[in-house]
């Protein structure tokens, strides 16, 4: 009931959009759904545009629906920019109801489809920002939509893009470093939701999670057990909690290593679908994805 009144309200309020698009667009709009996202498209366009963010810092996107004020942000905007992938899953009807009228880049469209985790027949792993190359590939196919977009600023884009794409460079050479720092023995991260393995996958680490890489359905008894018998058998010293999910399923964990007599520890909070608040030392990209580096090898050396 509630889900058919949600969609009946999104329905009115496009309609309303769509029926007096000249009052209520504004050309340098832009509206991003995540925090990460949102930080690439503020480097790249600067101050001359309007940046609107949907979700917030240690906003969950996977279970996020779009709130009558989205969709009315969504409306004004003449750009919608997206993770892809399905990250934004609940808001996926929208984005094509939408797609006639506004134009919407999503970052995932500048990613080479073998470079993907392929989950399924019909499905990959939409954390693509923690392998930075394909962040990055994802930076330049939203920099070459909005210059086609405003062609007048594309000069402009070029240059805040070319600025970002060498701190990701030298950003890729820090984490490298860090890692290396890590026995090998000891690169296993574990944690609440499955959003690491393009982390992984670049730098070598073994990922474990409770959850698959969406957190709309919880663990179940068999994915915690299977977990605690890893992390007793292979003595693995911590773990880690994210910033937009619930700790209550890792701390479940914990209590059952102990009770097995492994002495397991919270490694520390790392930020997985978002960004973290203004004190968190995480509010941009780059310092998130170093922060979660930080905090890994602190615990694991």
């Amino acid at each position: 009931m509630k889900s058919g009144l949600l969609i009946l309200a999104i329905g009115i309020l496009m309609f309303a959009c769509k029926w007096d698009a000249q009052k209520y667009n504004s050309p340098k709009m832009i509206v991003c759904t995540t925090t990460i996202v949102g930080d690439i498209v503020k480097n790249i366009v600067g101050n001359r545009y309007e940046i609107k963010t949907l979700m917030g810092a240690g906003v969950d996107p996977h279970i996020y629906e779009a709130k009558p004020s989205d969709v009315r942000a969504m409306g004004e905007a003449n750009v919608i920019i997206l993770s892809g992938l399905h990250l934004e899953g609940k808001m996926s009807d929208l984005f094509l109801r939408l797609k006639d009228e506004k134009n919407i880049i999503s970052f995932s469209d500048g990613m080479n489809v073998t470079k993907l985790i392929r989950l399924n027949a019909h499905s990959f792993d939409p954390h693509v920002w923690f392998d930075v190359d394909l962040w990055g590939k994802g930076m330049l196919h939203c920099k070459n939509s909005l210059q086609k977009i405003y062609p007048k600023d594309a000069v402009f884009f070029e240059k805040n893009y070319q600025k970002m794409k060498l701190k990701f460079q030298l950003l890729k050479q820090e984490i490298t470093k860090k890692i290396n720092t890590i026995p090998r023995s000891k690169r296993v991260l574990v944690t609440s939701h499955d959003a690491f393995h393009y982390f992984g996958k670049a730098y070598g680490i073994d990922v474990k999670a409770l959850q698959g890489v969406s957190t709309v359905t919880e663990p179940g008894l068999r994915n915690v057990s299977n977990l605690v018998d890893f992390l007793v058998e292979k003595k693995i010293p911590a773990v880690f909690i994210e910033s937009s999910v619930s700790s209550k399923s890792i701390k479940a964990v914990l209590e059952a290593c102990l009770k097995r007599g492994h002495q397991l520890k919270i490694g520390g909070t790392l930020y997985s679908d978002a960004l973290g608040g203004s004190g968190s030392n995480a509010n941009t990209y780059l310092k998130m994805i170093r922060q979660n580096v930080q905090t890994f090898t602190n615990s694991m050396n």
